[in-house]
């Protein structure tokens, strides 16, 4: 509204590089038709594009098979995959379940659902002061009736990036399994499942630079076979008749139904970006605004900074003393400053502060120092 727009709301989803609005104008411009059936060359056009992004993705997480690549619409509807189909065929009455104090709620809410329906526990690992798993009480939770861990990567409130490999090896020495909620991390570090040792990892394409709707999971391939389908339709099956149907070859037994082509083929076109601007180079400057940012607003009386932990990606939490986050949310807003308030889909997490809400800004690669100056002088406008 006559401002320029200080865009610091990066962690809830980022802006999209033209290429990425190119990619889906040019498929529904120049080859729009439905995929993986038609023999017409549209068809075979938009399918070739489709899969393409699908091994783009493989060679972005390190996939040892691009049969590993699930093409869902995000972390949410990759992580309630897991759930009710690993879950509800895994997961016994008596059995536990492991999830931290930091998670979405997209990594609560469908464990909650299946322990409830099983009559299995959910087991929480507590964070300490700055935002860090308190990893000993982790080791004291797993036992013989764990069977499956699901943990952040990279927290969406805190920042707090996990020490995900140390959480995978000692539950895959109890016999159980693990999800790894990718949603924060994908975009800042680098991903490579096969090293991480996961048995699933969730992420979303609009988180980096990519279109909404769209998302993946990645599962080990032998877990993926022996876990039953999500959902039944076109494309997931191999025959069908009344009395028997036959499910189709990974990983199309879990994409029934036309997909969200569109965004699918956008979403390598983010890759790409991502992949020529250069993570590590994204990620220096982002770390750099990190510091900035964080050294900034500790000049300013009454704003304390949620979230101290040694490892983060580029996200700052904080409130201000005696004022709700929602109030210095609209008052940065009126000066073009776009930031998110409130509870972040992660209302236990600010139990444990014992706080409403916060206020949090969220770098990519498109912001700068001037900018965070912004913010500060805002901030304190607003303050006053």
């Amino acid at each position: 509204k006559g401002r320029p727009l200080v865009y610091f709301d990066n962690a809830a989803t980022s802006q999209k590089p033209q290429v990425v609005i190119d990619a889906l104008v040019n498929y529904y411009s120049n080859y729009n038709a439905n995929i993986h059936r038609g023999i017409h060359t549209l068809a075979e056009e938009a399918t070739a594009a489709f899969e393409e992004t699908r091994d783009a993705v493989q060679q972005f997480i390190h996939a040892a098979s691009r049969e590993q690549i699930v093409f869902t619409r995000g972390t949410t509807e990759s992580i309630n995959l897991v759930a009710y189909t690993w879950g509800r065929q895994n997961i016994k009455a008596g059995d536990e379940i492991i999830i931290s104090a930091m998670e979405h709620h997209s990594n609560i809410v469908p464990w909650q659902i299946i322990c409830e329906e099983k009559k299995a526990a959910l087991r929480i690992i507590p964070v300490n002061d700055n935002g860090e798993l308190l990893m000993d009480e982790y080791q004291k939770l797993i036992g013989p009736k764990t069977k499956l861990v699901s943990i952040v990567h990279a927290s969406n409130v805190l920042g707090t990036v996990n020490p995900v490999k140390e959480i995978i090896r000692l539950v895959h020495a109890a016999g159980a399994i693990v999800l790894v909620d990718g949603a924060q991390s994908s975009v800042h570090l680098d991903i490579d499942v096969q090293d991480m040792d996961c048995d699933f990892f969730a992420f979303s394409a609009h988180k980096i630079y990519g279109p909404t709707g769209a998302g993946v999971l990645y599962g080990r391939k032998k877990i993926l076979e022996s876990m039953p389908v999500f959902m039944g339709g076109g494309e997931m099956i191999k025959e069908v008749t009344f009395a028997k149907t036959t499910y189709n070859d990974l990983p199309y037994k879990f994409e029934a139904g036309t997909p969200n082509i569109a965004d699918v083929i956008a979403f390598k076109a983010a890759l790409q970006f991502l992949q020529n601007a250069g993570k590590a180079r994204v990620r220096k400057h982002e770390h750099e605004l990190l510091l900035y940012a964080t050294g900034r607003l500790e000049e300013i009386p009454g704003v304390r900074i949620i979230g101290r932990a040694k490892e983060k990606v580029s996200v700052i939490s904080f409130v201000v003393d005696k004022t709700h986050p929602q109030d210095i949310g609209i008052l940065l807003d009126n000066r073009g400053i776009a930031v998110r308030t409130g509870h972040h889909c992660a209302e236990p997490l600010m139990q444990r502060f014992n706080i409403p809400g916060t206020v949090r800004a969220s770098f990519a690669v498109y912001n700068t120092k001037e900018e965070v100056d912004e913010l500060v002088s805002g901030l304190q406008k607003a303050i006053k």
